[in-house]
Order: structure tokens, then C-alpha cells, then sequence
């Protein structure tokens, strides 16, 4: 088990910054992938930024530019940095941990969640 504890949401005026911390403890050595997703109020949970323990990293394209994503292997730590936020970036951000399904062991893959934590953005 993984368990992920958020930090950071807030209320922030458009062109503000935000930044979200996630702090993983429990099975860190079975994650794969790290990152976070959002949901908007009538829409479904959408993924922001993700980064592979390789260091390869995705961002939706509407947060390209705008925000950063950052881990620490060391202190179990996935950061969003999130700048020139519009109000369209509202939503609960939940940090995801995610491990890759395996043939080999006969198991799919496994998605761990945080509690989730809101980010508003005024216009």
C-alpha cells in the first residue's frame, strides 16, 4: 500500500501561483509514476503532470508553460509548481501514484490517490 498526503490548495486570484506538495509513504519502491490530476466541478478527473521514475515527465497541454512538476526521490515528494493560474484551472487536485501492471507477476496496474485538495481560482 501507498498512502499520499496533499498539501497546498488555496484561493488565488488569476495570474497568482500556487504550489502543491504530495508526500508519499509505505511502498514507495512499487511506484512507477508520480504526478497529478484534477477535477472540475461537473468533470471528470483529468491528468495535469506526471513524471516516470526515469524522469520522463507529460503535462495536459492547457498547463504547458504555466506549471512545473517536480520530485524528490529522496523525501518521497512530488511537488506541482502552478503559475499564471487562470480560472479555468479551478478544481481538486489529487496526487496520483501509479504502478505499471506486470506480466511477469500477473497483477494490473494499481493507482493510489490523496485525499485531494482544492485550488480556486478568481477572475
Amino acid at each position: 500500500q501507498v498512502q499520499l498526503v496533499e498539501s497546498g490548495g488555496d484561493l488565488v486570484q488569476a495570474g497568482g501561483s500556487l504550489r502543491l506538495s504530495c508526500k508519499a509513504s509505505g511502498s514507495i519502491s512499487s511506484i512507477d509514476a508520480m504526478g497529478w490530476y484534477r477535477q472540475a466541478p461537473g468533470k471528470q478527473r483529468e491528468l495535469v503532470a506526471s513524471m516516470t521514475n526515469g524522469g520522463s515527465t507529460d503535462y495536459v497541454d492547457s498547463v504547458k508553460g504555466r506549471f512545473t512538476l517536480s520530485r524528490d526521490n529522496a523525501k518521497n515528494t512530488v511537488d506541482l509548481q502552478m503559475n499564471s493560474l487562470k480560472p479555468e484551472d479551478t478544481g481538486v487536485y489529487y496526487c496520483n501514484a501509479h504502478r505499471y501492471g506486470s506480466v511477469t507477476f500477473r497483477r494490473g496496474p494499481q493507482d493510489y490517490w490523496g485525499q485531494g485538495t482544492q485550488v480556486t481560482v478568481s477572475s
